[in-house]
């Protein structure tokens, strides 16, 4: 099994209503895709509630093998939702580690 984690710390320009509606909105929709994706196992997003660190958005995935990361990572409904959180995004992590 492998533990998919990314974190993403969203643009310093957004005031603080505009970083909660990209990272309710994002959760939302990449949660979603458990019903879409048979290959991913678990998902969930978690939104920093800590105003002293500096990450906004924590995503944690779990699939069988990386190979499953990979296919995720190009899946096309993956690809759309990301696509509508990148504007948000200023910066991005990410650790696969196996459990």
């Amino acid at each position: 099994m492998i533990s998919h984690t990314v974190l993403f710390r969203l643009r310093p320009e957004l005031n603080e209503a505009e970083r909660l509606q990209a990272a309710v909105t994002f959760k939302r929709d990449i949660e979603g895709l458990l019903a879409v994706i048979p290959f991913l196992r678990k998902i969930h997003v978690g939104l920093n509630i800590n105003p002293d660190e500096q990450w906004h958005i924590c995503l944690n995935a779990w699939l069988d093998n990386m190979e499953d990361v990979r296919s995720y990572a190009i899946h096309p409904e993956h690809v759309n939702v990301a696509a509508r959180l990148k504007p948000a995004i200023a910066e991005r992590a990410c650790v696969d580690c196996e459990l």
